[in-house]
């Protein structure tokens, strides 16, 4: 497989951004106010086509990326901590020209936004969360609630194991599939829609070098945990966030459970909204992109 398979064609415009010493795929469209969209594990940029459509038509300059070691960005053998991905986050921002963003993250894109969010928020204006708790709150509940997001994260402890890469991607990455299947509703799991998005998120992951890249940084998570940089990393994302932040969330997300996710507004000291969306999985994105698309554009607006 090749990066041939995330260059899908439609009325963005493909591009390669280099910034912060790596090169991003990113497609974009439209003028106006950037809004940067940053997909999860196991997605691409893909992710965003319907949504990043509409929000470039209500008028505003919408960048998908993929990132660092997905789909046609680079992949580099390091690079993976929440250091350097929030880094290239905030380095896109530059590199298109911009002095600031609004970032919409969904998945791990949410937890790289929440650390940008903190260690840059010069560069970001607003902030929209889907489907991730602010990086201290998961881990708190890592640690606090043994039965429920401990156990819900045990497939996410299977990435420690090394080579692990090798299993997501056996059988034309089957178990990619099993996981996406795992983490979203049984309605949307059980639709031709859903069936599209898994097979274009299991043929992104068998790109030579991407199932590696995107296990590494849930790694560093791991590794640092009883490290200095784990240490410092804590220490600064306790700074409390001062731009306007929205949370959405699906009540039968699997991957981070609404209870995990919910405690997050205790580091924004900015206007801070939580949207709790019933029958919803961990792919809020896909499986209600109407609902997501009317409050990101709500959110865009509200002074």
């Amino acid at each position: 497989m090749d990066e041939s398979v995330v260059m899908a064609e439609g009325p963005w415009t493909h591009r390669f951004v280099g910034a912060n010493g790596s090169r991003f795929h990113v497609a974009e469209m439209g003028s106006g106010p950037l809004v940067l969209f940053l997909h999860g594990f196991p997605e691409f940029w893909w992710a965003w086509h319907d949504i990043m459509t509409r929000v470039a038509d209500a008028g505003y300059r919408a960048a998908a990326i993929d990132l660092r070691g997905y789909g046609h960005s680079d992949k580099p053998p390091r690079g993976y901590d929440g250091y350097t991905m929030a880094a290239d986050v905030t380095g896109l921002i530059r590199a298109l020209g911009e002095r600031s963003a609004t970032i919409v993250g969904a998945g791990a894109g949410g937890m790289i936004g929440w650390a940008a969010a903190a260690f840059h928020p010069k560069l970001v204006n607003r902030l929209v969360v889907l489907g991730a708790a602010h990086p201290l709150r998961l881990r708190a509940a890592l640690f606090a609630d043994p039965r429920g997001q401990f156990a819900a994260s045990a497939t996410i402890l299977k990435f420690q194991v090394p080579r692990y890469e090798h299993v997501l991607t056996r059988d034309d990455a089957a178990l990619i599939g099993e996981l996406m299947q795992h983490w979203s509703s049984p309605e949307w799991a059980a639709t031709p829609e859903f069936a599209d998005y898994s097979y274009r998120c299991r043929q992104a992951m068998q790109i030579p070098q991407a199932s590696f890249c995107a296990l590494e940084a849930y790694r560093w998570v791991a590794r640092s945990a009883l490290r200095l940089q784990g240490y410092r990393f804590v220490k600064l994302m306790q700074q409390p966030l001062g731009m306007p932040t929205l949370q959405l969330h699906g009540s039968l997300d699997t991957a981070i459970l609404p209870r995990t996710a919910q405690g997050s507004g205790r580091y924004v000291t900015a206007p801070y909204e939580w949207r709790l969306l019933p029958g919803a999985g961990h792919f809020i994105h896909q499986e209600a992109p109407d609902f997501v698309t009317g409050e990101i554009l709500r959110w865009l607006k509200t002074p």
